[in-house]
């Protein structure tokens, strides 16, 4: 049984985000990093990949950071992005992959990152 948190039409490409869920969204720094991650990534990707991605843009990752890391997005960040719409978070297969809405966080982490998305 897979256990899928989405909300939204996952095919509305023309989706907006509130000025408001946008902050939210990229206020945190290991939010910022994640939606970074997955914009540069096609597909569905494991919660460890992510987590490993995130903690190496913080430096070089520890299994201890590795751990405290997937904690922390298993309890808060996923949950928060996927209720957003901008990810589709399955529990069941531990994968994340982006929803056409976060494209409308790219020139926000544009400015963030400094690179063409």
């Amino acid at each position: 049984m897979t256990t899928e948190i989405t909300h939204g039409d996952a095919s509305d490409t023309h989706a907006t985000l509130s000025p408001t869920t946008v902050f939210e969204l990229l206020l945190d720094e290991r939010r910022r990093h994640a939606l970074y991650y997955l914009s540069r990534h096609v597909g569905a990707v494991s919660i460890e990949e992510l987590v490993d991605g995130v903690a190496r843009m913080d430096g070089k990752p520890t299994r201890q950071r590795l751990d405290a890391l997937a904690v922390e997005f298993h309890h808060n960040h996923l949950d928060r992005l996927a209720e957003a719409g901008v990810l589709r978070y399955d529990r069941d297969a531990e994968t994340v992959e982006r929803r056409p809405t976060a494209r409308a966080l790219d020139p926000h982490l544009e400015l963030v990152y400094g690179e063409g998305l």
